[in-house]
């Protein structure tokens, strides 16, 4: 008997665009992946990676049952046989040297599903280790850093209002390739598309001619590692037009503008010039044109994290939002409102509790924990040197922090040296291995 068509409805998993799927089924065997063309959200979008989640479906390399690694190879167990491996492995280690004595690493697919979403805080409390780490601290943490001490929670992060806006300057992005990231915008380069066919202006700021910076209005160029500098003399040329105006609405709510206009007095366009390779002529300009504008927006992403002064870039990046009236703004960037689940959504109005990090310091360099976890960084030296809370187990999840985090062929050595490791993975890789 033949099996039937059928259609369902999904959401991609891959990024957090979560894009709405449509998938069609015969059996048990995926024919075809669209996307949904009645999906609110995406509205039929679908981007290369997406298209292709039937071939990492019927992968035969993906892992399709528990592997515990016996005389130096894998071999195929059950769960029940599984479960008394990890029971046995991590039971040991925390009875030699304690629960501080196990690391573990979150990767980020864990953002983008709901069941890691849900149960990571569990098995990470049940496990009782400081030892976090995750895919935040090379990627977006610096952001949300910055937006906890600016606006009081690490969820409130202000994003483009790319649909409404009228100008958008662009930092460390490139959403043309990757369809961009802490916005959640599916089909972000048509949106782009958009708001240029609607009168408005893109403008990127990279070392690099992107495939973004290639369909821009204008691109230009900066040294790496300029983000910063560029943009504190971009603010320090707005307040200097006399014209930098938070917005009736904020006003009450905004401290601080004379603090800040002080402390970027030293950096004028004149003075960043060597260093960011940008004329002052072309920062003025800018400055003005993020007034003029009718609203406009400042985006900085993963380039603006990722370099020197990451914090006070990602930082720079909300201060010129604001002095150009464009903070929760429609048009500029404005605070997401899930319907549940984040501190923007619960709560009175008002200044919130504040923010702080540094609860804890990583054992060997001191570094500061933030958002309850340490810099991926220290993991390999973490494990590596010896005395008392070294790490000798790590629990890794959809990561892989070998082939994904600074300096590679530590991190490999140091996961050669742990008396145990669980990995959660559907594939075998350069750390899972």
């Amino acid at each position: 008997m033949a099996s039937t068509e059928r259609t369902v409805f999904r959401t991609c998993p891959l990024c957090e665009a979560t894009c709405g799927l449509e998938i069609t089924v015969v059996g048990d065997t995926v024919t075809r992946i669209r996307g949904d063309r009645n999906d609110v959200f995406s509205k039929g979008f679908i981007c290369p990676k997406g298209s292709t989640l039937k071939q990492l479906h019927e992968d035969p390399n993906r892992i399709r049952t528990p592997l515990v690694k016996r005389n130096g190879e894998f071999v195929p167990v059950s769960w029940d046989e599984a479960w008394v491996e990890v029971d046995k492995g991590l039971s040991g280690v925390i009875a030699r040297h304690g629960r501080g004595s196990v690391g573990a690493y979150v990767g980020n697919p864990n953002a983008h599903n709901l069941s890691p979403l849900i149960y990571n805080r569990v098995w990470l409390q049940a496990l009782g280790s400081k030892q976090r780490f995750s895919a935040s601290s090379v990627d977006q943490l610096p952001k949300q850093i910055s937006s906890g001490y600016l606006f009081g929670t690490a969820a409130s992060v202000a994003v483009p209002d790319i649909d409404r806006t009228h100008y958008i300057l662009m930092l460390g992005a490139n959403p043309y390739e990757s369809n961009g990231s802490l916005c959640t915008a599916p089909d972000f380069p048509g949106r782009l598309e958009a708001l240029r066919e609607r009168g408005g202006k893109v403008v990127v700021v990279d070392p690099r001619r992107s495939k973004t910076a290639e369909h821009a209005d204008e691109w230009i160029a900066i040294r790496p590692n300029g983000d910063a500098l560029f943009l504190a003399a971009l603010a320090n040329a707005i307040l200097a037009t006399g014209r930098a105006d938070v917005g009736d609405r904020l006003r009450a709510h905004v401290d601080g503008i004379e603090e800040v206009s002080r402390a970027l007095a030293p950096f004028t366009p004149e003075s960043v010039e060597r260093a960011t390779g940008i004329e002052a002529s072309v920062i003025r300009r800018l400055a003005n044109e993020l007034l003029d504008a009718e609203s406009a927006c400042v985006y900085g992403r993963i380039g603006t994290c990722t370099v020197s002064f990451g914090t006070t870039a990602s930082w720079l990046v909300d201060v010129v939002n604001a002095v150009t009236g464009n903070l929760d703004s429609p048009g500029g960037v404005m605070f997401p409102l899930p319907a549940a689940g984040n501190p923007t959504t619960r709560g009175e109005k008002g200044r919130g509790k504040g923010f702080r990090i540094g609860r804890g310091h990583s054992r060997v360099r001191k570094f500061p924990e933030a958002l309850g976890e340490y810099p991926a960084a220290v993991m390999a030296e973490e494990i590596l040197t010896e005395g008392e809370g070294q790490i000798r187990a790590m629990v890794t999840v959809a990561g892989n922090p070998v082939l994904s985090t600074p300096n590679s062929e530590q991190l490999d050595e140091a996961f050669e040296q742990l008396e145990f490791m669980v990995a959660v993975d559907i594939y075998i890789n350069e750390t899972t291995r």
